[in-house]
């Protein structure tokens, strides 16, 4: 989807051009481009653990195939990076029927992901069902709502304050006596240094995996944006959640598109999706390759 791969490219160009820089020394592949090159890894929030490991079996490849031009050690690069990212047994957008919980902290875009979900697959003629179990915020009711409407997908929720965990066995009975394919229950924000807040999240999981007769994946929305907090949101997620995999959002700003390398292979959880901006399009299936070309500004490919 070439739209799409430009979006990605733009979004990603703050990482690109700092790693970018390390490609225009002379062409000296030398023991400085080598340090040069880890330091700058780990500055894009890849983590040093990645950074080595890369940066280790990328000297190796270029002294046993003899690359020296920057378009040869980018492409390696991207090659080797995509590497990092684990596969998805199973994606639980095409593997129907499914349930996917949306969890994150406020702001992340969980929101905005189910409904742009939501419409995509409703116009592939997908049976979809929205469950607004963020009770907590009445905003967040109202925006799935517009959402809704606007794919004809309807929306269960509950009054403001009611029990979320109730909405998710209400729309999983609803879904189970319907035949819906795809069921997509936002959750509402959570700051996860609440270990309180996290139980009460831990609760909506548990309901819904004990009620649901189809598959249910908790996918862990993350803003790109927030860099290393990035990566301590997931960890306290992943612990008291066990996730299951990872949606990242707003690549198109001021991201620095190394934290999803480091998030995904530190927690061992494969990324979904991501997002580059507001359109339902602009949310597609993560390709590893196509996004560490886009992020070392590689062309083959694109």
């Amino acid at each position: 989807m070439p739209g799409f791969a430009d979006t990605l490219r733009k979004g990603l160009s703050r990482s690109r051009e700092a790693i970018s820089e390390i490609f225009y020394m002379g062409g000296e592949v030398d023991e400085e481009f080598w340090e040069t090159l880890e330091d700058t890894l780990v500055m894009a929030d890849m983590g040093a653990e990645v950074a080595m490991q890369v940066t280790d079996d990328l000297r190796e490849q270029a002294a046993r195939e003899n690359l020296r031009t920057a378009r040869q050690m980018r492409e390696a690069l991207a090659q080797r990076l995509a590497k990092v990212f684990p596969r998805a047994d199973r994606d639980p957008f095409k593997s129907l029927p499914s349930c996917v919980l949306f969890v994150g902290i406020n702001g992340a875009g969980k929101t905005t992901t189910v409904g742009k979900l939501a419409s995509a697959y409703n116009d592939l003629g997908v049976k979809c069902l929205i469950g607004g179990a963020d009770t907590f915020r009445a905003a967040a009711i109202e925006q799935l709502q517009v959402w809704g409407e606007r794919s004809g997908v309807e929306v269960i929720t509950r009054e403001r304050g009611g029990d979320p965990a109730s909405v998710c066995y209400d729309v999983l009975d609803q879904a189970e006596r319907r035949g819906t394919e795809l069921v997509l229950i936002d959750t509402a924000g959570r700051l996860h240094t609440s270990p309180e807040l996290m139980r009460e999240l831990a609760k909506v999981v548990n309901v819904s995996r004990k009620r649901a007769s189809m598959p249910v994946t908790v996918a862990l929305v993350i803003d790109a944006t927030t860099g290393q907090n990035g990566l301590n949101q997931a960890r306290e997620f992943n612990e008291a959640l066990d996730i299951d995999g990872l949606i990242v959002t707003k690549l198109d700003g001021t991201a620095k598109g190394g934290i999803a390398v480091a998030i995904s292979h530190e927690l061992d959880l494969p990324i979904y999706r991501i997002g580059v901006g507001e359109g339902k399009d602009d949310l597609q299936t993560f390709d590893a390759l196509e996004f560490c070309r886009a992020l070392v500004g590689a062309t083959e490919g694109i």
